[in-house]
């Protein structure tokens, strides 16, 4: 492939690149087929700013790769099978969601959608510093693993702090409840399966919005190790819906975050009939 010249490149327009970072620097040219070829083997070596700006060059560059007839089969495999990016064995999720969504929709209308995308950056910000890794982001959820609980724990709340203090478009709060959970789950071409999948989503919808709620099994993995400043409460044993086994839930502490809480829901007491 010939190089392409300063001038030759200056002359291209915006959309025959890739990538384009928020200086303004276009990265990985797709104007040719020989130039679509050559971003396919080089896309994992570039620095991308976050997840996300990753993501919509991964789409651009599928898109040429169709447009000029390219079966890009490697490239799909290594960049989108999650069995080939995320780790196995005893890992942490974290899940997140927005208490009372349907209510800011309502009140935000369009606006609701940029919220979720500042949402979203904020979350894979504080993710991708604590070392995990995004699962998906669907709707108002958002779904990350971590290979150390303690970890998990550090990044649930950075994502506290980061939405209590963001201004939010339209003056909305926003109350983020966080789940977390320490399993062995089954990964294959389409994610995570299993029993530790389900617990956690039961274990993010028991807590409130500001509130982060870890199960037992992930404060026996955190072996005591906690981040600086951060402690567990007892909340107690519960049934949580559609499990067998009861499991004890703990809260978070933070100096700065909320403490005060109703109880978990929507679950039972262990023993209650």
């Amino acid at each position: 492939m010939p190089p392409l010249g300063a001038k030759e490149r200056a002359a291209l327009p915006n959309n025959a690149f890739a990538y384009i970072d928020s200086s303004g620097r276009r990265v990985l040219p797709i104007h040719d087929e020989a130039h679509v070829r050559n971003a396919l083997a080089r896309f994992s070596r570039v620095g991308f700013e976050d997840d996300t700006s990753r993501d919509r060059a991964r789409m651009r560059l599928l898109k040429a790769a169709k447009k000029h007839g390219i079966m890009p089969l490697g490239f799909v495999g290594g960049q989108l099978r999650p069995d080939q990016k995320l780790p196995r064995g005893l890992v942490t999720f974290v899940l997140a969601d927005i208490e009372g969504s349907t209510e800011l929709l309502q009140r935000l209308g369009d606006g609701y959608g940029r919220v979720l995308v500042e949402l979203r950056r904020l979350l894979r910000s504080a993710v991708r510093d604590g070392g995990g890794r995004e699962i998906d982001a669907r709707g108002d959820e958002y779904f990350a693993v971590f290979e150390r609980a303690d970890a998990a724990v550090g990044a649930a709340v950075a994502i506290q702090r980061l939405v209590r203090d963001h201004a939010w478009e339209g003056g909305a709060e926003l109350r983020i409840r966080i789940g977390i959970h320490t399993g062995r789950p089954a990964l294959n071409e389409t994610g995570y399966l299993g029993l530790a999948v389900h617990t956690v989503a039961r274990v993010c919808t028991s807590g409130h919005g500001g509130q982060v709620v870890v199960s037992s099994a992930a404060r026996d993995a955190l072996e005591g190790q906690l981040p600086d400043g951060v402690a567990l409460q007892s909340l107690g044993t519960w049934r949580l819906n559609g499990l067998r086994e009861s499991t004890e839930l703990l809260q978070v502490l933070a100096a700065d975050l909320l403490t005060n809480f109703p109880p978990p829901r929507p679950v039972a007491l262990a023993g209650s009939q």
